[in-house]
């Protein structure tokens, strides 16, 4: 079975770890794959281990791009892939061409609104969404939020519907010590995602800068892994608040692993969120969560058992948040090794791929719990 995953830029992000990790665990001896970007495929395509994946670079212009999809429906025409699954707001309009190309299935998963929409309400995006259900044969959320959504606001009928939250593979068990604060061993605050305005970096900034003058005898240290168009602004306010000898930005890591050792907690500042990867890979390294309650974070995050949930927008709770487990070493432990515990039961790699699967294969999907 030839699936074809069409996304709008292959690099490195959570929508894109998921077809990775489709596309190298699904069986190898009972489907193939194609990549299709409708833009441009970076070296994360290394991340795929197929044996037989191919990739496709549409080179799609910024803004309205048309012949885009002149040039997709003739990779379709090549290609004759026996599903199309497709990600995100930007791909849903490859549902008319897909069928025009003769493709049976096509499946549009969100695995979070556009960035310009982050609530889901701009008109012009739901007509679009609502246009297209009659050639989408099946959507996918991955997060209770977006399932609510897709139903009351969007209209889709429920019997289109097909939850798959996401899932991570369980690390061995790090050992983990108790973290204390002191001049030669800081306590650690690491995030990792892409600098985005949506995923609202600064906040993080913003919130540090409260916890250096709420405790200046503690030590304390942030580590950010990523990069984006948010950079130059994370840089001066870096700046302006004189925290350069106590935040350090990494840029993009082709291995992550060695950050998560550094880490005590973790933070996701976000403005708006799917089911994020970043909080699933904490938890499952034994990681206690501080993250703002948007998308599908309080399906992952139980409030004062795994972590913290503190409004968006707001430095001040963030900074408060992350304090609670400043000079409580136990509280980190504990919750860090419940929400190993939760990925473990909940949130696993192999459930993932077991849905997806019976999706792809057009076999019940079943129910998950978390829904």
């Amino acid at each position: 079975m030839l699936i074809a995953h069409l996304i709008h830029r292959l690099d490195i992000g959570g929508l894109e770890k998921v077809v990775a990790d489709l596309v190298n665990h699904l069986p190898h001896d009972s489907f193939d794959h194609a990549v299709i970007s409708l833009t441009e495929i970076t070296a994360f395509q290394k991340k795929l281990h197929h044996p037989r994946v191919t990739f496709h670079a549409l080179h799609k212009q910024r803004g309205q791009d048309p012949a885009v999809w002149w040039r997709y429906w003739k990779l379709l025409r090549q290609l004759k892939p026996d599903l199309v699954h497709a990600c995100n707001l930007a791909t849903l309009e490859a549902a008319i061409p897909t069928r025009l190309a003769g493709v049976k299935r096509f499946i549009h998963a969100e695995h979070g609104r556009d960035s310009h929409d982050p609530d889901g309400t701009k008109r012009k995006y739901l007509l679009l969404r609502r246009l297209m259900i009659p050639w989408v044969d099946g959507f996918v959320p991955v997060s209770q939020d977006l399932h609510a959504w897709m139903r009351q606001t969007v209209g889709i009928p429920p019997e289109k519907i097909h939850p798959i939250v996401n899932g991570v593979r369980l690390p061995p068990r790090p050992n983990r010590s108790l973290p204390r604060p002191d001049p030669t061993r800081p306590f650690t605050i690491g995030h990792v995602g892409r600098q985005w305005p949506i995923k609202d970096p600064l906040n993080l900034i913003e919130a540090f800068f409260q916890l250096r003058r709420s405790y200046p005898d503690t030590a304390l240290r942030l580590v950010m892994v990523g990069d984006g168009p948010e950079r130059p602004a994370i840089e001066s306010c870096i700046t302006r608040y004189r925290l350069a000898d106590t935040v350090d930005l990494v840029g993009w890591q082709s291995d992550v692993q060695p950050f998560w050792e550094q880490f005590d907690l973790f933070v996701l500042p976000s403005k708006a969120e799917g089911t994020p990867l970043t909080i699933l890979e904490a938890m499952a390294q034994a990681l206690p969560v501080v993250a703002t309650r948007v998308g599908g974070v309080g399906d992952l995050v139980m409030d004062g058992h795994t972590g913290r949930l503190v409004p968006p927008n707001d430095p001040l709770a963030l900074a408060d948040a992350i304090g609670d487990y400043l000079f409580d070493p136990a509280r980190c432990l504990a919750h860090g090794a419940a929400g190993r515990e939760r990925v473990a039961a909940h949130f696993s790699l192999e459930r993932m791929i077991a849905a997806y699967r019976a999706l792809f294969l057009g076999l019940p999907v079943t129910k998950d719990e978390e829904f």
